[in-house]
């Protein structure tokens, strides 16, 4: 199986998994898995969150995405316990679906990690 297709896979059971699990069944698309990945680190499940505070989530999931990439660091957590991350390495131009797979990959490599998918 080549390294696409087992992407491609696991990616697959991942979305089925977390939908099942977020969204009634309903597929997750790729922003909403982002989104899941900020709340999870910055620990804070059961509340809302507002409109700008979504957007720093979304900030956080892919800054811990692309940490293992070189891209950024963890820095620090602040007072309120939102984690910030210093930028390391700029991303290089990405077309659209160039970045959808670098994500795709980074969620991947984030749930083997947490051992959630196999």
């Amino acid at each position: 199986m080549s390294r696409d297709e087992k992407l491609r896979e696991r990616w697959d059971d991942l979305v089925v998994k977390l939908s099942a699990q977020f969204s009634d069944g309903d597929p997750l698309e790729l922003d909403g898995i982002i989104y899941l990945v900020g709340v999870q680190e910055l620990g804070s499940y059961h509340r809302s969150f507002k409109k700008d505070e979504k957007v720093n989530l979304m900030h956080i999931a892919i800054c811990r995405l692309l940490e293992p990439y070189g891209y950024y660091d963890f820095d620090f957590f602040d007072e309120e316990g939102w984690p910030h991350y210093k930028v390391k390495e700029q991303l290089p131009p990405l077309k659209a679906g160039e970045q959808a797979i670098l994500m795709k990959e980074a969620l991947v490599n984030y749930f083997l990690e947490k051992q959630y998918i196999l």
